[in-house]
């Protein structure tokens, strides 16, 4: 059965994440100490003990999540269990990349906080918003957004599964669009908490810096293929992929297209590496065809140990 690693972006941390970890797994402590090294700040603290708005904030998130899920990932490979492919949510794209072996992971903490700054900037300067909004087809999304885009700058940021669908643009455009959802019978339309409206043109002054830090950053030839955020396809050229995470930054996550690729291509377990289990959620209203398995907690990798996955 082919098998396929799955990383997680914003949203899915919660304070008191890889703390088990920490405490149970030397080569945990150590990653840890070393990070914190790098981003001069404090990483354990908040990731540990937050307090939760300290950890919501961009700059520090990425950096938390990424950390998080790399713990996992090098402990499950440590335990033998092995991917076939790889993807990440946004932010999950970079893990996928270290995961893969396109770049070391001092290298991918360098770009993920270089991009989290760089976000949470631009958010400050060009303030916006995000909201998801269930019930609706993709279609009928772009059509929403396109007539509420007369108040302000809305797109689609993230076709997350069928019916479920995240758009980002200007407070003035996404609230439009929200009423316009909620006229054609949406399910649930809901604002949500974030510091910026990600995935949209409005993140384009963090572009030239992110831009910059790409460009300087060596980027190999993966070991296995990453399936794109912008194109939904695996792809493993070093400068495509470097295009592409400069695109990724406004242009939509198409991660239904990505679970849907993956299982046309044969992946039929996928594990989900890093806090929460949001990516499993999505997977179960995208495909019957495959499972998928959370793994973030001390308590879940001992569980694959007992029936002998790693």
């Amino acid at each position: 059965m082919k098998t396929a690693f799955l990383f997680p972006g914003q949203g899915s941390q919660y304070v008191g994440m890889g703390k088990d970890l920490y405490e149970e797994y030397p080569a945990v402590r150590e990653l840890y100490d070393e990070a914190e090294e790098i981003l001069q700040f404090p990483l354990k603290r908040i990731s540990f003990e937050g307090p939760e708005e300290e950890l919501k904030q961009t700059r520090y998130t990425q950096p938390a999540i990424f950390v998080h899920s790399l713990a996992v990932e090098m402990l499950v490979r440590d335990g033998g269990l092995e991917a076939g492919a790889a993807a990440g949510h946004s932010l999950g794209e970079y893990t996928a990349l270290v995961s893969a072996g396109a770049l070391s992971w001092q290298e991918g903490l360098r770009l993920v906080k270089i991009r989290g700054e760089l976000m949470y900037r631009s958010g400050e300067k060009n303030a916006g918003t995000m909201a998801a909004i269930i019930g609706l087809g993709e279609k009928e999304i772009e059509q929403i957004c396109e007539e509420a885009s007369e108040a302000g700058i809305v797109q689609p940021a993230n076709f997350n599964s069928p019916g479920q669908i995240v758009i980002s643009g200007s407070v003035e455009g996404v609230h439009r669009a929200m009423e316009l959802a909620r006229a054609r019978k949406a399910r649930l339309v809901t604002e949500l908490v974030v510091s910026g409206a990600f995935h949209s043109p409005l993140m384009v002054d963090a572009l030239d810096g992110l831009t910059y830090a790409l460009d300087e950053t060596e980027f190999k030839t993966p070991q296995i293929p990453i399936y794109s955020n912008v194109k939904a396809e695996p792809v493993t050229d070093p400068d495509e992929i470097r295009d592409l995470l400069k695109q990724q930054l406004t242009s939509p996550v198409l991660w239904q297209k990505i679970i849907e690729r993956m299982v046309t291509d044969g992946y039929r377990q996928f594990y989900e590496l890093g806090p929460s289990r949001v990516l499993c959620g999505l997977n179960k209203r995208i495909t019957r065809e495959a499972k998928c398995t959370p793994l973030g907690k001390a308590e879940e990798l001992k569980e694959l140990v007992k029936v002998g996955v790693v």
